[in-house]
């Protein structure tokens, strides 16, 4: 699902936090690996900005803080995979590795660990783009 009108990837950020944003979009860089093309982000802090940008679809991936309030990410994870017909992959942002079974209830393709290691947060997200540019 990329952006052909500017041949980029929409990643979704959510968090009540906006340095935990901050610290995602850092995370990743313009560019988190040579075979991918740049990214753009949409970052939002409330579940209803999350659906909306969903609704519009174009998204490649979701990154969605699981410790945000009043909705968590995992909470918005599951109903999006349950709601969403093709919804993007999702980084589900969780508070300790022990959580990561509520990830699997969410159905996130994956976690990262608050606090964010930058270097495991982008081999996560690059390993669920890559696929998306399979023979583009």
């Amino acid at each position: 699902m990329t952006d052909t009108t500017s041949n980029s990837l929409k990643i979704l950020v959510y968090s009540d936090d906006s340095d935990v944003r901050k610290q995602v979009i850092l995370a990743l860089g313009r560019r988190p690996h040579p075979s991918l093309p740049e990214v753009e982000y949409v970052e939002v802090a409330t579940e209803p900005a999350v659906r909306a940008q969903l609704d519009g679809g174009g998204l490649a991936l979701a990154v969605l803080d699981g410790e945000a309030a009043p909705a968590g990410g995992l909470g918005i994870a599951k109903a999006v995979k349950d709601e969403v017909r093709d919804a993007p992959p999702i980084v589900a942002l969780i508070g300790r590795p022990q959580d990561a079974w509520l990830a699997t209830w969410s159905r996130a393709e994956a976690t990262v660990a608050h606090p964010l290691d930058p270097f495991e947060l982008a081999r996560t997200v690059v390993g669920l783009l890559r696929p998306v540019n399979v023979g583009a």
